[in-house]
Parts: C-alpha cells; structure tokens; sequence
C-alpha cells in the first residue's frame, strides 16, 4: 500500500510541477525575456528535483513511477505528423534546400557534441551518449542503448539543447533579422527537437508543421546513420 501510494505520489508530481511551471509561463507572457527562463522544462525539472532530494528519493523509483509518460513521448512524436501532413503541399516545393539545410544541421550536431566532450577530456562512453543530443528522446535513449552509452546522461542532454534552443532560437531569428516562418521551424526542430517545436507552434501553426519536419528527418537521419559511425568509430 505505501509502495503504490508513493508511486501515485511521484506519479502526481510530475503533473502538479507542470501546472505550476505551465501557469508562471502563461503569466509571464507579457514580458517575453522573462518568459523565456520560465520555460515549463526549465520550471518543472527544477520543482520535481527540489522535491526529490527533499524526500530522498532516487530518480530510479522517480522514472518507474512515471513509466506511462515516458511511454507517452513516442505517441506525441509520432501525432506531430498531423500539422506536418496539413503544409506538405509547402514542403514538397522545398525539398532541395530542406535537405541540404538538413545534411548540414544534423552532421554538425553530432560533430560539435563530439568535439567540444572530447577536448574537455571525455571519455568514449560520455562522448557515445552525447553524440544523439540533438534528437527528440525516444530515438536519444533507443540510440544511446544501443552503443552502450549512459541513457541517463542522454536524456539530461537532449532536454538541455532543447530548451537552450527554445529559450535563445527566437531571439537569434529576431537579432538576424529571419522573419520567415519556414525557416525559423525547420531550423529549430534541427537543433532542438521536441522542445523546439513545442516553442515552434507557439509562433504558428506553419512554423510547427516545419519544426516537426525538421525533428522527424533528423530523428531518422541520426537513427540510421549514427549508431554504425559510432559502432565503426569506438
């Protein structure tokens, strides 16, 4: 009984921080610099560790109690295909640029995350469970199990590009003058997967549909590719 009361309890947190993190976002809409630190994923990861090392309780009985979300995550992925199949008369006028943008943003992920873990000293195992970081995390941790990388590492890593990228992506487009929906989404679901793309829809609904595009072709792209480079590399 008190097995299954924590688990509801844990289980309940992770709802209650969203709330909390999801209200102090839509209160701070007004003043858009602070709104961007206010991120759900910034708040809500704060208020559930808080409580964590409050209760002493470890983020493996904290992840088993939240099974079904992570379960979930696969679902919202693959229901972005909706707003993706709505502008696909869009994309298809712009597969060549799409791709090459694509070519270009995926490799460099990987070989920025790689490089910078490495010239800090990283061992193979770091730098195996860093080089999917910029993939939504269903495909990270299938990636990341499958090389023997540390799936916990991972998933820190993947949540953290995607809310740098949601919290400072808006205000790069804006500084470089990009005003182009189309650009701003595919550019976005890139280099910071879900998150980003969360942050996309907000902008508008053509700008999510690019982000999901983005998200989903760098998803497959790493998902094919990455784990024999790794395989052959280490």
């Amino acid at each position: 009984m008190t097995s299954a009361l924590t688990t509801l309890t844990l289980f309940a947190l992770t709802g209650a921080a969203f709330f909390i993190a999801f209200t102090l976002y839509r209160a701070s809409h007004a003043r858009p610099a602070i709104q961007a630190l206010l991120h759900p994923l910034v708040v809500g990861p704060l208020l559930v560790t808080g409580v964590l090392l409050l209760t002493g309780v470890s983020y493996s009985h904290y992840r088993q109690a939240n099974s079904p979300f992570f379960y979930l995550l696969g679902t919202a992925t693959v229901a972005l295909a909706i707003p993706l199949h709505q502008q696909f008369h869009h994309i298809r006028r712009l597969a060549r640029p799409l791709l090459t943008t694509l070519l270009f943003g995926a490799s460099f992920a990987v070989i920025s995350a790689l490089g910078i873990a490495w010239l800090l000293g990283g061992n193979s195992e770091t730098l195996v469970s860093l080089a999917p970081k910029s993939v939504t995390t269903p495909i990270a941790l299938g990636i990341a199990e499958k090389v023997g990388g540390l799936q916990g590492l991972t998933a820190g890593v993947v949540v953290f590009t995607g809310v740098i990228g949601a919290i400072l992506g808006p205000l790069l487009f804006s500084k470089l003058g990009i005003r182009d929906d189309r650009i701003i989404g595919f550019v976005t679901g890139i280099c910071a997967h879900g998150v980003g793309t969360t942050r996309a829809f907000e902008i508008s609904s053509r700008c999510g549909a690019f982000s999901s595009l983005g998200l989903g072709m760098t998803g497959a792209l790493t998902a094919l590719i990455l784990p024999w480079l790794i395989l052959w590399w280490f």
